[in-house]
């Protein structure tokens, strides 16, 4: 099968033909059907070998759709033939903070004693869905689409579900007095406004440096869009309840801190290499937070993909062929692409169909006995 493989750090990825895996105990094997890119994988690509314990070579894609094709003899075969999208942390399911439904803070995700970063999911240790087919090692990495399109459900792996986490974490000052900014109107952000407006926030402000995007982040909901801050200023009226920063720059956060409410709370989610220091006595409004995210739980997956499944989440997605994904992804360094990238794979020819229909014929012939 084609895969799209890091195979060097520092490097651009390659595209690739590797043996279709051969799922072992209660894993599942997905036949990929929408995969997304994201701008972590650059991160990925471009670091040096001493940060990640990942082994190279590496098949990207964490945001993926697929259909169940085949079990290990371990797994629940009722699972072949489904839609699905995968979550995209796979922890231990074991610590605290799994019981707590916080499996995106597992603490068996903490980096090495060296420093280097630890296997976190598909695509980011493990292999991912940038290809034809992808395991998972357990059905509770999954939740069924329906009948979703593949191409809106696979960034709601990561795009979707983190944007979501990021206002469910603040949704106590969330109402419809709240004023909330957006800032960066990219793949998360235009899904964060709109998740702003599903919680029931009062205002939103969208800002981002990118004049194209301002139309479109008042046409998903927010009630003005401006190039910087200090021009949504006047709108602030005391200044902001909730600002998402999905760029994470030291400007968008330093400008960002400014202009917070007495209350008032700044989240970080874009990784752009800003820092922000923070004190009682330092300028900031009284009583601030400042919120650092990462991706979202199993649940907030849940959540979003019911939204999308009844048309409260729309996703700007564009779609490219598997072959075309070391273009994209230039393109996505390039700050060309709008809303979210998602690579189509071509349909495996040969081992998934005949178990997908397999279990059809079972399901069909269950449904007549249960008659």
């Amino acid at each position: 099968m084609l895969a799209v493989q890091l195979t060097e750090w520092g490097c651009e990825p390659e595209l690739r033909e590797i043996a279709v895996p051969q799922p072992r105990g209660a894993e599942l094997l997905l036949q990929v059907t929408a995969a997304g890119l994201c701008r972590s994988d650059l991160h990925v690509m471009d670091a040096a070998e001493s940060s990640f314990d990942y082994p190279l070579p590496l098949t990207l894609g964490h945001e993926v759709a697929g259909t169940v094709i085949d079990t290990g003899p371990d797994a629940d075969q009722s699972w072949i033939g489904e839609a699905v999208v995968v979550h995209g942390i796979w922890g231990c399911g074991r610590c605290r903070n799994c019981a707590r439904g916080r499996e995106n803070y597992c603490l068996t995700l903490q980096p090495r004693p060296d420093g280097r970063l630890a296997p976190i999911g598909n695509g980011l240790g493990y292999p991912g869905g940038l290809a034809q087919a992808m395991v998972v090692p357990s059905a509770r990495f999954l939740v069924r689409t329906g009948e979703l399109e593949p191409a809106i459900a696979a960034p709601l792996a990561d795009a979707g579900t983190t944007a979501y986490h990021a206002v469910r974490r603040h949704a106590d000052v969330i109402d419809e007095s709240a004023i909330c900014v957006v800032i960066g109107v990219g793949g998360l952000g235009h899904l964060a406004i709109q998740i702003l407006r599903h919680f029931g926030a009062g205002r939103v402000l969208a800002i981002d440096n990118r004049q194209e995007t301002l139309p479109g982040a008042v046409r998903l909901g927010s009630d003005a869009a401006f190039a910087d801050l200090a021009s949504a200023l006047p709108a602030l009226d005391g200044g902001a309840d909730l600002i998402l920063d999905f760029v994470g720059a030291a400007d968008t956060m330093e400008s960002a801190a400014r202009v917070l409410a007495p209350g008032g709370r700044l989240a970080v989610v874009g990784s752009a290499g800003g820092r922000l220091a923070v004190g009682k006595r330092i300028g900031l409004a009284a009583g601030w937070q400042v919120d650092a995210p990462f991706w979202g739980a199993r649940s907030d997956l849940e959540a979003v993909v019911e939204m999308a499944i009844e048309r409260k989440l729309h996703v700007e997605a564009t779609t490219y062929p598997l072959t075309d994904a070391v273009d994209i992804y230039r393109r996505l360094r390039d700050g060309t692409v709008t809303g979210r990238a998602v690579l189509v794979p071509p349909l495996l020819t040969s081992h998934a169909p005949q178990r997908v229909e397999a279990s059809r014929q079972i399901s069909s012939v269950a449904r007549e006995v249960g008659r």
